[in-house]
């Protein structure tokens, strides 16, 4: 379905039957979600960005009016997020819940709330807020349906921004020293997974979340994560070209998978804002073959720490806004 065509059905529906249709509404519910999804849409006017987000509020809520309004103990409140695979509900308590839109998702949610119990396990605690922390992990059955989906319900933090509105933001691309903040705590972010024998498979901008003003960083969605020697899942729709060659052809995926699409993600970021030297440290980090890049995240951070201090001296904390 075509965003434009979504955007005019949402207008005009006279009531669920005319939004959903009768004979597969889920499915419909679906189509009409990837439509509009803005971290689907890449370049287009403002406006019809704008129109395309209202009426995937207004789909997600009249799809969720339609449902009951508790799962097990939680009672869901407004949809906060539209995910890749799932929604997002305020539950209070500073919570959301991660409910699929599809139940053969299922196998997905299950490795995200592996993988963030592992990380928990095995992680140094003073980094664990780099990483969302999984309160709950539960199957819930869907009264209309009678489908069981598993749900998995994570803390969440305020004032977090992907790097996808990051982008938006500096469309012609982010000062290199600002950019330099977020590679960092992302490869912490990454070295505090790897060691918990957990690969992300999916560091893309939608799941990169920075906080701005404390610097923060949290990389979330590990619906798509493995072990290192496995193979990534599956592929995040719409984003086949920001994957390694390794994770296309189906073939073992390493620390390196995740170092390589981290970056991707920074010298996207910079477009042509970034310096000689850091692309070239890119570079090394996304050569074709996984056993020729980089696997320790600690490690690279220290390389980058002296790419970063030739560049531009001894770090200072440097304010960041999103309203340039």
């Amino acid at each position: 379905m075509r965003t434009e065509d979504a955007i005019r059905l949402v207008a005009t529906a006279r009531g669920d039957a005319d939004l959903f249709g009768t004979a597969a509404p889920a499915r419909r519910y679906r189509e009409l979600v990837t439509a509009l999804h803005p971290d689907r849409l890449g370049a287009v006017d403002p406006g019809v960005r704008a129109a395309a987000t209202d009426a995937l509020m207004a789909v997600t809520a009249r799809w969720r009016g339609g449902r009951a309004a508790e799962l097990g103990d939680y009672v869901l409140r407004r949809i906060a997020y539209v995910g890749d695979l799932a929604d997002l509900y305020d539950v209070g308590r500073d919570r959301l819940l991660k409910l699929p839109r599809n139940p053969v998702d299922n196998d997905l949610m299950a490795r995200e709330a592996r993988a963030l119990r592992r990380i928990a396990e095995r992680g140094d605690p003073r980094r664990l807020p780099y990483v969302p922390r999984l309160v709950d992990h539960l199957p819930a059955r869907d009264p209309a349906t009678g489908a069981e989906r598993l749900v998995n319900v994570v803390a969440a933090a305020p004032g977090l921004h992907s790097l996808d509105e990051v982008r938006r933001a500096y469309p012609d691309g982010l000062d290199p020293r600002d950019a330099a903040w977020m590679w960092r705590r992302l490869l912490v972010a990454l070295g505090l997974a790897h060691r918990a024998g957990v690969v992300h498979g999916a560091v893309l901008p939608r799941h990169v979340l920075i906080e701005p003003d404390a610097h923060g960083v949290v990389l979330v969605d590990w619906c798509f994560s493995a072990e290192p020697g496995a193979t990534v899942p599956a592929l995040v729709p719409g984003h086949e070209d920001w994957y390694p060659a390794e994770v296309t052809a189906r073939r073992p995926a390493g620390p390196g998978t995740d170092l390589a699409m981290a970056a991707h993600c920074m010298t996207w970021l910079m477009a042509d804002r970034a310096p000689r030297e850091l692309r070239a440290f890119a570079a090394g980090c996304t050569r074709p073959k996984l056993a020729a890049r980089p696997d320790d995240a600690w490690r690279l951070l220290g390389e980058l720490d002296e790419v970063l201090d030739r560049l531009f001296g001894p770090r200072t904390f440097r304010p960041f806004t999103l309203n340039p």
